[in-house]
């Protein structure tokens, strides 16, 4: 059977959050910036025509994307014990985002929400090792991880998507134990409807064991209320990062292709 042929036959969900002024993003990276730069009249063909274009800015883990493993470094070493070649202007020249190939993945979904019997985990909640164990399934290795803690739903509401009342940032998610956990399935990929995956505030432990010790990349700012909604548990997981050269990040528009 080709792709085609499966998608045809398969429900399709958009893991994706939209773009928007105002939308949340984590507080040491850019926002979203956007703005029409010609308006419709103001450049007419003779016959009629006329086009309407725009500008946006962004950094590259604001929205739905994915964590190159030259995001994090520890002791000044990306994974694999390398030292990183950087500028500012050419990027980071190992692990860095354009390596990525396109992600055709077997994925599971870890619904830690439903599992607790909430509608959205409080922000202080950790997910641990018997919590992801209860939900009885597991990732492949090679596969990705998606957890949901309902806080995708908040999405529209950037203050509370954040959880801040001053810079900041709390939320839900593992910490060094569920991390550890997640990394000894071998996995290719973890993510979740959080802006930085692990609970927060932290010191990034998780995400230095998962990218920098590990080589187990990171996925933020998942849409997973409709897959959740449905009782999905495994699918395909599908994204194509951008190819921005020594980029260290890129948003992703990912589907789950359930059979």
């Amino acid at each position: 059977m080709t792709i085609a042929q499966t998608a045809a036959s398969s429900k399709i969900y958009d893991l994706g959050q939209p773009y928007y002024v105002g939308m949340p993003h984590f507080p040491t990276h850019p926002p979203y910036a956007f703005t029409l730069t010609k308006l419709h009249g103001e450049f007419v063909l003779d016959n009629g025509a006329s086009s309407s274009s725009d500008a946006l800015a962004l950094g590259s883990h604001v929205g739905t994307h994915i964590d190159a493993l030259s995001h994090f470094s520890c002791d000044g070493k990306l994974h694999g014990g390398i030292a990183p070649t950087q500028t500012s202007a050419g990027g980071i020249g190992q692990h860095s985002v354009d390596t990525i190939a396109p992600i055709i993945r077997r994925a599971v979904l870890f619904d830690i929400a439903r599992q607790q019997n909430v509608d959205v985990l409080a922000p202080d909640f950790e997910i641990t090792p018997n919590h992801l164990t209860a939900c009885k399934i597991e990732p492949p290795a090679g596969g990705i991880a998606l957890i949901r803690t309902g806080f995708g739903q908040f999405w529209s509401d950037s203050k509370r998507y954040l959880s801040q009342g001053t810079s900041v940032v709390r939320g839900p998610g593992p910490a060094i134990a569920g991390a550890r956990w997640l990394s000894e399935r071998k996995i290719f990929a973890a993510g979740a409807d959080t802006v930085a995956f692990e609970k927060t505030p932290s010191a990034m432990d998780v995400h230095v064991h998962l990218l920098v010790e590990n080589g187990i990349h990171i996925i933020e700012c998942l849409n997973l209320e409709q897959l959740a909604h449905d009782g999905v548990k495994e699918f395909t997981f599908i994204a194509l990062p951008l190819k921005l050269t020594g980029g260290t990040g890129s948003p992703i528009r990912p589907i789950a292709i359930v059979d």
